[in-house]
């Protein structure tokens, strides 16, 4: 079914009763189709609790406090960890001098 804005803004809850019976509207302007009025699909049934028991492990520290360390990069500040050495740019390692 094709009807104009007017008509659609004018008998809108009539033409949602049709579109909840199967219908589709198209809504045009001067003619030319704009919209459609379409069913919304079921949502899914939902889901059962437990239908993955034992197939998922959860330990049991897994909501433990993080380590002071692993925690302090969370917050952008230096963690007392080691860092790797890094080769300056434009100097070669020795790795690369013996070779």
């Amino acid at each position: 079914m094709v009807v104009n804005i007017h008509e659609a803004k004018t008998h809108f809850s009539r033409l949602l009763q049709k579109v909840v019976e199967g219908e589709e509207i198209t809504i045009a302007r001067a003619g030319v189709p704009i919209a459609r009025l379409i069913a919304v699909a079921p949502s899914a049934a939902a889901r059962p609790l437990g239908a993955m028991q034992g197939q998922i492990y959860i330990a049991d520290d897994f909501d433990a406090p993080l380590p002071p360390d692993l925690l302090a990069l969370f917050y952008g500040e230096e963690s007392a960890r080691k860092k790797p050495a890094r080769a300056k740019p434009g100097k070669a390692s020795r790795k690369q001098v013996r070779s």
